[in-house]
């Protein structure tokens, strides 16, 4: 009886560890198209409630947004080469005045919710660590359906993503392009002082 008790505190210990290996290395726990689905989800459950301003709902949804999106990663991504130069309170600066920009450029999209769901059509490795996930955003009387596709990469065992594309249009390169412009008459100095600007009159840099 002894014995058969030895063995049964044995299997049960060893399934216990098992079990806990297996939820720190499942991929369903942090996998990139669980990150990508989980955050749609909450975003859409914000759209969906009718009783908050345009306002509370744009609030909700970038506190939401923040805990996916590795942001110093992105800024950094779309500075290129000019980030190096950059000391690290220009660099925080030009973080901060970013994400600002983008919660004021793609916040409107808000006014705009016609029940549109978000559906997963794929994923795959990216090489170098990074994940894509591609969705589509469906409309509900069909036809018009939007691509996008989500960059991820790991932050201290978290995915977060670092980009996304809009048609097939990378968010990181087209405001590269537009950041370059700018820099390149003026340095980051002149490039602060317009996101300042536009972002105190809530508007994009380009129309």
């Amino acid at each position: 009886m002894a014995v058969k008790s030895r063995r049964f505190w044995s299997m049960s210990g060893l399934l216990v560890t098992l079990l806990v290996m297996l939820a720190r290395t499942s991929p369903a726990a942090d996998a990139p198209r669980d990150v990508v689905r989980r955050m749609s989800d909450a975003v859409v459950a914000v759209l969906q409630e009718k009783n908050l301003s345009a306002d509370a709902k744009r609030d909700k949804i970038r506190g939401i947004v923040e805990g996916y999106v590795d942001f110093p990663t992105m800024a950094r991504l779309v500075l290129a080469r000019n980030w190096s130069g950059l000391d690290d309170s220009k660099k925080g600066e030009f973080t901060e005045e970013f994400k600002q920009h983008l919660s004021l450029t793609y916040g409107k999209n808000v006014e705009t919710y016609n029940n549109e769901k978000v559906q997963i059509t794929g994923d795959r490795d990216e090489g170098r660590g990074d994940w894509s996930v591609q969705t589509k955003i469906l409309h509900p009387q069909g036809g018009g359906d939007i691509l996008v596709d989500y960059r991820l990469r790991q932050l201290s065992g978290e995915w977060k993503v670092i980009d996304l594309a809009i048609e097939r249009v990378s968010l990181v390169s087209s405001f590269r392009s537009q950041f370059q412009e700018v820099m390149a008459n003026g340095g980051i100095d002149r490039l602060l002082k317009l996101l300042r600007e536009k972002n105190a009159a809530g508007q994009p840099l380009k129309s």
